[in-house]
């Protein structure tokens, strides 16, 4: 998996694949595969980096292999123009606030609250200030 496309797909999976389980009551599951839903979509930025033939740069690849979101947007090269974005849409940097603390260690949860799950979900997916609605407009 190194195209754009296939971390954008594996993205749009993820997050439906967590709405199901959002929906029907597994919100550990759920809160799981929305973090990994955002890691792919800044995978997918990273990848756009890469043209084919080109040898990529050694740290890039390096520090692209994280679960670490604030990371990945580093590598990603958007986090200048993701931080100037949150002048005219402040809540998208609430919701980075929500997305930022996910961390793929919440795969040995099985206490994430409905709450908690619904919160990563609406800072996720909303609409223009969600985190991943933002990151599609630039993979």
């Amino acid at each position: 998996m190194n195209h754009p496309s296939d971390f954008q797909r594996i993205s749009q999976l993820r997050v439906r694949e967590a709405k199901l389980l959002l929906d029907n009551g597994y919100f550990s599951g759920a809160y799981y595969l929305l973090g990994y839903a955002v890691e792919c979509a800044l995978k997918a930025c990273i990848a756009k980096q890469v043209k084919r033939y080109d040898f990529p740069d050694r740290k890039v690849v390096n520090n692209s292999y994280v679960h670490d979101l604030g990371k990945l947007l580093d590598v990603s090269g958007l986090k200048a123009e993701f931080e100037k974005e949150w002048l005219s849409n402040p809540d998208l940097e609430v919701n980075w606030a929500i997305v930022k603390d996910w961390s793929e260690q919440s795969r040995y949860s099985d206490n994430v609250s409905r709450a908690e799950a619904e919160n990563l979900y609406s800072a996720v997916t909303s609409g223009r200030m969600g985190v991943l609605p933002w990151l599609k407009k630039r993979w």
